[in-house]
């Protein structure tokens, strides 16, 4: 082997280096962040297009850019979120063959404790109860359109968790919340398709259930409101657990994925 190849980079390598430098740029930057083009990443790094379009690779399949090909083409930046965190958290729950019912053990063990953490809040009057007030009320006024119904209510959750003032308790617990939510949600439009699913008597007790937990946030009440929430939430997730609690966690499916990734978790 001749001196010149010896002292050859390999292209991998070097995409390697310029992705590790662009992913730091991606997750330092603020929302409005974006990527220069490919010429000028070619002039700043002193390195090859293939090397420029190999690193864009990488970052693309760790769902941070998504490449544009054609006359318009680019890099879109995406800053990881909850949902991005929950579609991969999510594979590797199906990749390791872990049930609904252990993914709701998980949720009955963190999320009340976000319940609690609201109520501890020097603000809650501001900030936490007149959103939770806002929801109950909607969700009360879907009692008899079952999709619609648990859509909002499942939204009461994500509110109690995106006013957890703890930011790693919050994106984790919201990651798992998600992904419950797909699986929730999924199963209630297929239900409700066959006219099975929610009975008004359900909703209900959803709804009074969602204004009982919101006083006691509203009162600071916090061991009241983890312990009325821990129970709720056992109930609620019994209701699907009587059926799938042997199902596995389902992120890979295009539908699952879509409705992980866009947050609208609308159908799988």
């Amino acid at each position: 082997m001749t001196a010149a190849k010896r002292g050859r980079v390999p292209q991998r390598r070097i995409a390697e280096t310029v992705a590790a430098e662009l992913r730091t740029r991606i997750l330092a930057g603020d929302e409005n962040f974006r990527l220069p083009t490919q010429d000028q990443l070619v002039q700043d790094f002193g390195v090859s297009y293939p090397s420029i379009r190999e690193a864009l690779r990488i970052l693309e399949t760790e769902g941070l850019v998504t490449v544009r090909r054609g006359n318009v083409g680019g890099a879109e930046v995406h800053r990881p979120d909850e949902t991005s965190a929950a579609y991969h958290l999510g594979l590797a729950l199906q990749g390791a063959r872990v049930t609904l019912g252990d993914l709701a053990a998980g949720l009955r063990t963190l999320e009340p404790q976000c319940a609690a953490a609201c109520a501890e809040r020097p603000d809650r009057a501001e900030t936490v109860v007149p959103a939770l007030t806002e929801n109950v009320e909607k969700s009360a006024e879907l009692i008899d359109d079952g999709v619609a119904f648990t859509h909002t209510a499942r939204e009461f959750h994500d509110l109690i968790v995106s006013f957890t003032p703890n930011l790693t308790i919050r994106y984790v617990v919201s990651t798992l919340v998600t992904l419950w939510s797909a699986q929730e949600e999924a199963w209630a439009e297929a239900l409700t398709r066959r006219g099975e699913y929610p009975s008004e008597a359900e909703s209900t007790e959803a709804v009074r259930t969602h204004r009982r937990i919101t006083r006691e946030i509203a009162e600071g009440r916090a061991a009241e409101a983890e312990r009325l929430y821990r129970t709720h939430l056992a109930a609620t997730q019994t209701i699907v657990l009587q059926r799938f609690d042997d199902g596995v966690v389902n992120a890979s499916s295009a539908g699952a994925r879509l409705a992980i990734q866009s947050g609208l978790r609308s159908q799988i």
